[in-house]
C-alpha cells in the first residue's frame, strides 16, 4: 500500500501541454487530481480498520464465523510497525475464537504470530510503553507463565498511570485480576476488581464493566459467596444488554446455573443450564457447549439425598443444606472413603491405615476414630432422627448406607474446563 506522504510529489504523473504551463486551468486540474488520489489512499488505509470494526461487531453479537473472517481480513491491510498494537488486538480476538472452537493448532499459530509481532515492535519502538507491556503480559498468559504475566501487567499498570491513560489502566486492572483468578488467589483478584470498579465510575466503558462483573461473579462463586456471585452476573447482563453484546450471555447463564447447583437448588440450576444450551451455537461455541452439557449431566438427578463435592470441599445434604469441609480434612477423607464404597465395612485397622496412614494402635486410634466419626455424624446426619441415615455402625466397623441416593461432583470436569491459551471469551483483550 502506498504511503500518503509519497503522493506529495505526484505532479509529474499528470501530463499537460508545455504551451499551457502555468495556466490556471491546468493548475486547478492538477490539484483536483491530487486530492482524488489522496482520498483514494486514505480510504484504502481505512479498509483494515473497517474490517476490524466489523469483526468486533460480529464478535459482540456472538457470530464467531463472521467475526473470524473480518478479523483475518483486517490483518491483511495492517502494516508493521505503525499498526502493531492494532495487529495485537486483532490477534487477541482471533485467539479467543480459536479457544472457544477448541482449535489448538490455530491457537498456537496465533500465539507465534503474537510473539513475532511483539519482537518486531520491541525493535521498532524507541521506548517500550504501557501498551507494549500489557500485550507482553497477555502473551505470557497464553504461555501459562503466570508470574511473568503478573510482572508485566503490573509494569503496564504503573506506566499507564504515568502516561495518564485511564482506559489502559482499566484493562490492566482487569488483566491482573484475571491473573490472580488463574492462580486461585481469589482475595487478591477481588482487590484488583474493587480498584477497577472505582476507576470505571470515572470512565464510561460498558464492555469493561460487563467483563468486570463476570469476573467478580466467578471469583465470588469460587469463594462460595453465592448471593454476591448471582448479583454480579445480573449486573453483567445489564451492562452487556446496554452495549448490545451477546457473546458472554451463555457464560452468564452457565454461571448462574452453577451458583444454584452449588447451593443444592438443582431444579433452578437445570433451568439456567437449559437456557444456556438453547442460546449456544454448538458448532462454534464448542467449549461452552461442553461445559453446559457437563453441568446438565452433573445435575440430572435432583432427588439425591447428599451431594459430595471434593473439589471445593463442600457437601450438600437435602435437609441441612450446604456444609463446608474446608478445614475438616480428616472428616472429609473419612466421608469420601465410606461414601465411595457404600455397604463395605471398614474396621479400626483399615481406617487407621487409610485415613491416618498409620498402623493401628488402640491407645491412639480407638478414641480418635470414635471422636472423628461422631463429629462427622453431627455434621451430616439430619436432626431429629434416632436412626442413622448415612454412616452405619456394625460389628465389622463403619459403612455408608447403600440405600441413600448419593452423587459426586464430576471429577473429570477440570479437563473439560481447560482453556486453550488460558483464555476464554470473558478475559480481557
Amino acid at each position: 500500500m502506498v504511503e500518503i506522504d509519497s503522493l506529495k510529489n505526484t505532479e509529474s504523473s499528470i501530463e499537460r501541454p508545455k504551451s499551457y504551463e502555468g495556466d490556471a486551468f491546468w493548475a486547478s486540474l492538477e490539484k483536483e487530481n491530487l486530492l482524488k488520489k489522496l482520498k483514494y489512499q486514505i480510504a484504502e488505509r481505512d479498509i483494515g480498520r473497517s474490517y476490524y470494526k466489523l469483526g468486533k461487531l460480529h464478535y459482540d453479537k456472538a457470530d464467531l464465523v463472521e467475526a473470524e473472517k473480518h478479523f483475518t481480513l483486517a490483518l491483511q491491510f495492517a502494516e508493521m510497525p505503525k499498526d502493531g498494537f492494532s495487529i495485537l488486538k486483532t490477534l487477541g480476538f482471533l485467539l479467543r475464537i480459536a479457544s472457544e472452537k477448541m482449535d489448538e493448532k490455530c491457537a498456537e499459530q496465533i500465539i507465534l504470530k503474537t510473539e513475532q509481532t511483539l519482537d518486531q515492535m520491541a525493535s521498532a519502538l524507541g521506548t517500550l510503553n504501557a501498551e507494549y507491556f500489557y500485550n507482553l503480559g497477555l502473551l505470557k498468559t497464553y504461555r501459562g507463565e503466570f508470574p511473568l504475566a503478573k510482572d508485566n501487567f503490573n509494569l503496564a499498570l504503573k506506566k499507564a498511570r504515568e502516561e495518564n491513560d485511564p482506559d489502559l489502566q482499566a484493562k490492566c486492572l482487569l488483566a491482573v485480576a484475571n491473573n490472580a483468578y488463574n492462580t486461585k488467589s481469589y482475595e487478591v483478584a477481588m482487590d484488583y476488581l474493587n480498584h477497577l470498579s472505582q476507576l470505571l465510575k470515572i470512565i464510561n466503558k460498558n464492555y469493561l464493566s460487563g467483563s468486570m462483573h463476570v469476573f467478580s461473579a466467578k471469583v465470588f462463586l469460587e469463594m462460595g459467596i453465592y448471593d454476591k456471585s448471582e448479583a454480579h452476573f445480573q449486573e453483567a447482563c445489564l451492562y452487556l444488554q446496554e452495549k448490545k453484546s451477546w457473546n458472554l450471555y451463555g457464560y452468564i447463564l452457565l454461571g448462574k446455573g452453577i451458583c444454584f447447583k452449588r447451593q443444592g437448588e438443582y431444579d433452578k440450576a437445570l433451568i439456567y443450564f437449559a437456557l444456556a444450551k438453547e442460546s449456544v451455537d454448538i458448532k462454534n461455541f464448542k467449549r461452552l457447549s461442553l461445559l453446559v452439557e457437563n453441568e446438565i449431566q452433573d445435575v440430572k438427578d435432583s432427588s439425591i439425598d447428599i451431594y459430595l463435592d471434593r473439589t471445593h470441599r463442600k457437601i450438600h445434604e437435602r435437609n441441612l443444606g450446604t456444609i463446608d469441609f474446608k478445614h475438616r480434612f480428616v472428616l472429609l477423607e473419612i466421608l469420601f472413603l465410606l461414601a465411595k464404597n457404600p455397604g463395605v465395612f471398614y474396621d479400626k485397622e483399615q481406617l487407621a491405615k487409610s485415613i491416618w496412614k498409620d498402623e493401628y494402635n488402640p491407645l491412639i486410634h480407638d478414641k480418635l476414630i470414635y471422636t472423628s466419626v461422631s463429629r462427622l455424624r453431627k455434621l451430616i446426619e439430619p436432626k431429629g432422627n434416632d436412626k442413622r441415615k448415612y454412616i452405619v455402625r456394625g460389628k465389622d466397623g463403619y459403612t455408608f448406607n447403600p440405600n441413600v441416593k448419593i452423587r459426586f461432583h464430576l471429577e473429570t470436569k477440570v479437563s473439560v474446563e481447560k482453556t486453550i491459551a488460558n483464555i476464554e471469551l470473558s478475559s480481557p483483550v
